[in-house]
Order: structure tokens, then C-alpha cells, then sequence
């Protein structure tokens, strides 16, 4: 292989299972440097990897997201390959999506998760199924493209989908944050289906079920406010302006009978929701041009860096 590929393993307490892993993706890519960034780990997780050949790198702020800004700015390879260090994903599948990253001259490859048949469910704790599911769906129809699995950690990235990615999130939300930067500059992305495992007895997940749902779907909504302002915005203005014409229609009907205004504090009210809801639309107008052009600075920055396949970036 005549690309510089690099692993990146975030871990944080792994030490049961991320030296099988580094080896794992060290056999399956041999000619790939495999780097482990520790997130405050308290047991022996560095010692392990150390011991698997991997290059050891540490982040001091808590949070996967804080990792993966870290790894992002300080590694510099042709491809990446991140994945968890908890034993759940197949190394051995890196190869192929790296061959199609390459072939296809695609930014990002997705390793949709699918159970593995002889892990009976085991892999996905109570809710996350469901909650997988909520996200994927709620992120298809606010950005209008379909999308398996957002929220899994195995994918490969090109070069320029790593360097002008901004990383903002600092936990869990990362993974929401990366797929929407692709779909929002409308990048060449593709899923793979590929086997997804339960942790090892005695590994434990540090994801918080309802916590972070909660940041993953406020990340979401945050994100879709960014790059979509005017539909943001304009949904606002559209419940308030109904809720307003609600109030004032009883009032404008005895108005044309009698040629009185009954309740004054309900026409304020009226009013002043109106007027907030034309607010809302002029800030989603000015909002939405603001957008477009940041979109199209991020995509220029995105189109001077060589794509998959290139021998060499632009001057």
C-alpha cells in the first residue's frame, strides 16, 4: 500500500481488551501505524497497548469527543481508521474500507453495526437499540439523506475529511457531529454493514444511556439550527404565528359583530406573538446567508486537499 494509513484507538480503562485489539488491526494492516490515545485511564490500558506495538498518545480533558479532536490535529497520515478499544468492532474488515474509500474516491466509510449472529443481542444495552434507531431516523428527515448508524465508532476517513472537520463536541456526540460535517458539505460517504460484538464479561461501557441520548439529540438540534437557520427558524415562526391567529380569531370575530375588543391581555398576547414570529423569520433569513457562506469557505477548504487516489495535494 502506497498511502500512509493510521489507526486511532480512543480508550479510557480498555486494559482487558485493547491489546488484542491493536493486534488485531496491526495483522489486518500491517504496513498501518496504530496509535492509542489514553483519556485518563487508571489502570493498565497504556502498559497493554505499549506491549501490543501501538504508539501511545494522551488527551487530559475527559470525553471522546476531546480525544478525537486531539488525534485528528496530531496524526498525520493519507487515510484514518478510528474504532473503539473495547473488542466490539472487526479489525479485519479495515482493509476492505479502506479499498473502498480508495476505489470509490469517497471521504468517509461507515461501518454500519449489525449484530453478530451467535451474540443473541447482546451487544446493544436496553434502550440503545431504540435509541439508535430515534437518531437515525430523526437525522434523515431533518437533513433530508438516509442514514444507517450514526452513532458507530468504526469508520475511515480521507485526509481531508479529517483535517477540515472542527471536532467542537467533547463526548459522546462526536459521532453526530462527523456524519452530519459530511452530509451538510455533501461529501461521497458509503456504509458497510459489518458484525458488532458484545464487550468481554467484566468491560464496561461508559456511555450513560439517558445523559447522553439527551447530548446526542441537543447536538443534533444545535446542528441542524447551524446549517439549516431558515427551516430552524421558519418552523418557529410557523407555530407562533398559528398559536397567535388561534388566540385572535375569537376576538376578531365579536369584534366585526359587536365593534368592540373584549379582552385586551389576550390581543397583546396575540400580537406580541405575531411580531415575535416574523423575528424569527427575518433572523432565519439573515441566519441562513451567514450559513451558506461558512458552507462555502468549509467547502473550498475541503477542495484544496488532495482526495483519495491523489499522488499529491494542489499547490
Amino acid at each position: 500500500m502506497t498511502h500512509r494509513v493510521a489507526v486511532l484507538l480512543p480508550c479510557c480503562n480498555e486494559e482487558q481488551t485493547i491489546g488484542a485489539v491493536v493486534r488485531a488491526f496491526r495483522d489486518a494492516l500491517p504496513h498501518a501505524q496504530v496509535f492509542v490515545y489514553d483519556n485518563n485511564s487508571t489502570d493498565q490500558t497504556i502498559t497493554r497497548a505499549l506491549e501490543a506495538g501501538a504508539v501511545i498518545g494522551r488527551e487530559p480533558m475527559q470525553g471522546k469527543g476531546n480525544v478525537t479532536r486531539r488525534m485528528f490535529a496530531d496524526v498525520d497520515a493519507d487515510i484514518y481508521v478510528i474504532a473503539d478499544g473495547d473488542g466490539t468492532y472487526d479489525a479485519a474488515a479495515a482493509p476492505e474500507m479502506i479499498k473502498r474509500l480508495i476505489d470509490d474516491r469517497l471521504d468517509m466509510v461507515v461501518g454500519a453495526r449489525r449484530e453478530s449472529n451467535d451474540d443473541d443481542g447482546a451487544a446493544y444495552r436496553r434502550g440503545h437499540r431504540m435509541g439508535n434507531a430515534l437518531f437515525n431516523q430523526v437525522v434523515s428527515r431533518l437533513f433530508g439523506v438516509p442514514v444507517g448508524d450514526i452513532l458507530t465508532g468504526y469508520r475511515a476517513f480521507s485526509r481531508r475529511y479529517v483535517k477540515t472537520f472542527p471536532a467542537l463536541a467533547s463526548g459522546f456526540e462526536i459521532e453526530t457531529e462527523i456524519t452530519i460535517h459530511a452530509l451538510e458539505l455533501r461529501m461521497p460517504v458509503a456504509e458497510i454493514e459489518l458484525p458488532y460484538w458484545s464487550r468481554p464479561e467484566g468491560s464496561t461501557s461508559k456511555l450513560n444511556t439517558w445523559w447522553d441520548g439527551f447530548r446526542i439529540l441537543a447536538t443534533i438540534l444545535f446542528l441542524y439550527k447551524e446549517i439549516r437557520p431558515f427551516r430552524f427558524f421558519g418552523a418557529l415562526f410557523i407555530v407562533l404565528a398559528m398559536v397567535s391567529l388561534v388566540l385572535m380569531y375569537p376576538i376578531a370575530i365579536t369584534y366585526m359583530e359587536t365593534g368592540l375588543v373584549p379582552r385586551y391581555p389576550t390581543t397583546v398576547l396575540a400580537t406580541g406573538m405575531m411580531l415575535l414570529g416574523f423575528i424569527m423569520l427575518a433572523s432565519g433569513i439573515i441566519l441562513d446567508t451567514v450559513s451558506r457562506g461558512r458552507r462555502e469557505i468549509k467547502r473550498l477548504r475541503y477542495l484544496s486537499i488532495a482526495a483519495p487516489g491523489e499522488e499529491s495535494e494542489p499547490p
